[in-house]
């Protein structure tokens, strides 16, 4: 263990104490033996412990807490907290064969992301102590597996995001533990098949966090009460087309990468979906939901899951006009009685905030519209309570009249 020594403020100790996870720079007094990358003992201006995480000079988050206990971060601590977090996924909810194992500061393991897709994992070392560690996490994350009568394939490495480079760490991705993963890899959930480019899709190759909003829209459009069998939905920023595979209406997805398009198509084929009742269309969301304006084309249901719009404040002001443009124009185009679900995962943006917006879209739309669901994040992303950031998916059920 480190015999680092991170001396807090007078009167800054107090979001240590209610356990928040980060501790910015100018909360900090003095730094001893501190290495970027090393676990370091946090204490108060008088020297009385507080808490134990690691430090990085680099980072704006100078030290990111792991525990508030005196005890070691060492290797029997990590073995604790991924066993404890496997079991947490294992025995509060059906363990689908994709979803996330470790979701950061929200289970105590900051920087760390551990995403399972059937036989494959994926893991994202987001901060410099976890990209130190990595080697052995994803051994460690292997041989939990095996004890849990669940083995895996390979622990791949997706830590080719931006948000590294604030920790002095360069985009990295390739395979840590086992065998090469295919092309695509292959994962069930609802019953059905997912296809899902470990190597090269968008965050981990999947929007895991989505997965209970999917049943949801399902739920809802299988509802013959409420949809016709020639129902319309619009699956806007669709990506690999989640939303759409499990709903019961005409689907129209629409999302700018070809790609994901293509694993899309793949998916539905492969779950023997009636294809004449599907559409995919590559191009602008914006540009589409104005030209389905212009045109006067309607839908009983749209979905708008935009990519994060806010990566830190200076940009809420421009993300908030973006917001705004595509639920105005969806509200525009959605049939009296019908629903529109709309998210934002911009954790910039707050769940008050972005009601106002859509508030502000349905203002100047002159369309009325009831809450009928808060939305977030699925099961297996827990939010810690002490973490408020981490509440970063919020998004609103509303039908529209």
């Amino acid at each position: 263990m480190s015999n680092g020594i991170i001396t807090i403020r007078k009167g800054r100790e107090k979001p240590i104490r209610n356990q928040h996870p980060w501790i910015f720079s100018g909360a900090i007094a003095n730094a001893e033996n501190a290495d970027d990358g090393d676990v370091v003992t946090v204490v108060d201006y008088k020297g009385n412990f507080l808490g134990r995480g690691y430090w990085n000079h680099h980072s704006q988050i100078q030290v990111r807490l792991m525990t508030w206990q005196d005890e070691p971060i060492n290797e029997d601590w990590w073995r604790n907290s991924l066993k404890r977090a496997i079991k947490q996924r294992y025995h509060t909810s059906q363990f689908h064969a994709g979803n996330r194992i470790v979701n950061a500061e929200n289970d105590y393991m900051p920087g760390l992301i551990v995403d399972r897709y059937g036989e494959h994992v994926v893991l994202q070392a987001l901060t410099l102590h976890v990209d130190q560690q990595k080697q052995f996490l994803a051994a460690l994350i292997a041989e939990l597996f095996a004890e849990h009568d669940m083995p895996i394939k390979s622990v791949y490495e997706r830590s080719d995001v931006e948000v590294r480079g604030r920790e002095g760490l360069r985009e990295e991705k390739g395979l840590l533990w086992g065998e090469e993963p295919p092309e695509l890899v292959q994962f069930r959930q609802e019953g059905l098949v997912r296809f899902v480019d470990v190597r090269n899709g968008h965050k981990t190759g999947y929007y895991l966090d989505q997965v209970d909003n999917h049943v949801i829209a399902a739920e809802l459009t299988h509802n013959k009460e409420l949809f016709a069998p020639d129902a319309r939905m619009l699956n806007t920023f669709a990506y690999t087309g989640g939303f759409g595979l499990l709903a019961a209406p005409y689907i129209v997805n629409v999302d700018a990468s070809k790609e994901a398009l293509e694993i899309a198509e793949h998916t539905y084929t492969s779950n023997s979906r009636d294809m004449r009742d599907v559409e995919f269309v590559q191009g602008d969301v914006f540009e589409y939901l104005r030209d389905c304006v212009e045109k006067n084309e309607q839908f009983d249901f749209v979905v708008l899951d935009p990519p994060k719009f806010a990566h830190n404040k200076q940009q809420v002001k421009n993300a908030s006009r973006g917001y705004k443009d595509i639920n105005l124009n969806a509200f525009k185009i959605i049939k009296s009685g019908g629903y529109l679900m709309t998210f934002s995962c911009s954790g910039a943006i707050s769940r008050d905030l972005f009601q106002k917006i859509v508030f502000g879209a349905l203002a100047d739309s002159g369309r009325q519209a009831q809450i009928m669901r808060q939305l977030g994040a699925s099961s297996d992303h827990p939010n810690a309570l002490t973490f408020p950031e981490g509440d970063y998916l919020k998004g609103l059920l509303l039908r529209v009249f």
